[in-house]
């Protein structure tokens, strides 16, 4: 088959999560309601916080740009799933396929910048709280947002410019439900060694190094906490406001870690596309739910905003 590069008329063929014809419905329900739900749930969540003059706090802030962000996630890859369930076609374009790629990648770092920008709001919060309305000042607060995109969006387009240069053969098959950049390097006939190179070096900036920074937070915060003369009650709520974001830092790089050791351990191209199932469509449908239903304002605010909505 003749190798293409840089042409429009190159397709690729992703991995059916089943070949058998019966599942396909079930499959279809299964992903459209997930896919519903999550951009449901956290679009209730941008409501609530946009609408309420009580979650007008930088913590909150922070919320509703993750909440935006895995919409953003979920529909860079849900969607096409789906339309190829009902179409019964695995086909993606060249362009298509680079441009699920660039976006997914966006979006899963700027998650993963938010968390870490959230862990560093909690260690102000608790450690720091006499300085906090200084140094979390709305301007402050959209700025770090502002410079984890700027950041990330930078760091992806060094990603597919190095991505563009590499040969592909038409009808090449990506043993993924969705174009991961992991999984295009395993497929491609060029030379990945500068791909491979950097993207080691992003992992580590991008990855280890925002992980680093929210184990130092926590570290500091309970370290903090347990220093405190307060009464058992005040170091509760101190420790409940961080349960929330706890949660969803084990649930994001949980199941992230688990996609790359369930691939290291079984290299099977199934076994990778179900864990990468749970990384990209299980953890944006729960981190509503996580956010709600353990956060008392939360579920205030939500409980106003859907009075609203009724009357």
């Amino acid at each position: 088959m003749e190798a293409k590069n840089h042409t429009e008329f190159s397709e690729f063929l992703l991995l059916s999560l089943s070949d058998d014809p019966d599942m396909q419905p079930l499959l279809f329900g299964l992903f459209l309601s997930m896919y519903l739900v999550t951009v449901f749930g956290n679009l209730l969540i941008i409501l609530a916080v946009s609408s309420d003059a009580h979650l007008h706090t930088p913590m909150y802030f922070f919320l509703s740009n993750l909440s935006f962000v895995d919409i953003c996630f979920t529909s860079t890859t849900v969607p096409k799933m789906i339309v190829d369930i009902l179409a019964h076609s695995r086909v993606i374009s060249y362009g298509g396929c680079l441009t699920q790629m660039s976006l997914a990648l966006l979006f899963v770092c700027v998650d993963d910048m938010l968390l870490t920008v959230m862990a560093y709001d909690r260690f102000v919060a608790i450690c720091h709280p006499l300085h906090y309305t200084v140094i979390m000042k709305p301007r402050h607060c959209a700025l770090l947002v502002l410079m984890s995109w700027c950041v990330i969006s930078l760091a992806t387009l060094v990603h597919l410019l190095l991505t563009m240069r590499l040969t592909f053969s038409i009808g090449t098959e990506i043993p993924h439900f969705f174009c991961d950049l992991p999984q295009l390097l395993k497929v491609t006939s060029s030379d990945t060694f500068i791909n491979d190179i950097y993207l080691y070096v992003s992992t580590v900036l991008l990855g280890v190094f925002p992980v680093t920074g929210i184990l130092f937070s926590y570290s500091k915060i309970v370290s903090s906490l347990m220093r405190m003369m307060s009464s058992t009650a005040s170091k509760y709520k101190a420790f409940s406001t961080c349960g929330s974001h706890l949660c969803v830092v084990c649930l994001f790089y949980g199941t992230g870690l688990g996609v790359y050791l369930s691939s290291a351990v079984t290299p099977s191209s199934q076994s990778s596309a179900i864990a990468s199932m749970i990384y990209t469509v299980v953890t944006p449908l729960l981190n509503p739910f996580i956010y709600s239903l353990r956060n008392k304002d939360m579920k205030m605010a939500l409980g106003r905003l859907l009075s609203r909505a009724a009357s």
